[in-house]
């Protein structure tokens, strides 16, 4: 986002799984630990992509062909409404809850093609995707505001 420009959305969904290579589930709060990740999440410490973020309109246009899909699906952490995920670039900072976040990295190639991809030809994650360094920590649930404003945030935490 460019410096001074504001999103603001809400989480709905704070999801965990404790393998990887699994669909992740709602748990609706969670403790972020600042250069980790999630607590008790299979991902957690994997070095820039600490916390994964997806849209739930993203989400939704892919229920098109997979009417099952839900928050975790695409084994994301968080899930986001009426924020412009698509707008963020890398080194942005995001508020979400009580906790700082830091883009390190946009779209992820499927390692192995994920289920998803096996049952509907499509993934989101390669390019909807959105990977985070988590800089403060501290408890995130459903519900909770979650906003970006460039400059703002990066000044506020360095």
């Amino acid at each position: 986002m460019t410096p001074g420009e504001a999103s603001s959305g809400r989480i709905v969904a704070v999801c965990a799984s404790r393998e990887k290579g699994t669909v992740k589930k709602n748990v609706g709060e969670a403790r972020l630990i600042e250069e980790f990740g999630l607590e008790g999440d299979a991902h957690g410490g994997f070095a820039h992509r600490q916390v994964s973020l997806i849209a739930l309109e993203d989400i939704d246009a892919m229920r098109e062909k997979l009417p099952d899909l839900s928050p975790g699906s695409f084994a994301e952490n968080l899930t986001t409404e009426g924020f412009g995920l698509d707008r963020l670039d890398i080194g942005d900072r995001i508020k979400a809850g009580e906790c700082v976040l830091e883009v390190s990295q946009i779209g992820k190639e499927c390692h192995s093609k994920c289920q998803v991809f096996k049952t509907s030809g499509d993934c989101i994650m390669p390019k909807k995707g959105i990977f985070c360094r988590v800089i403060k920590g501290g408890t995130v649930k459903a519900g909770d505001a979650i906003e970006a404003s460039g400059a703002d945030l990066k000044q506020a935490t360095a």
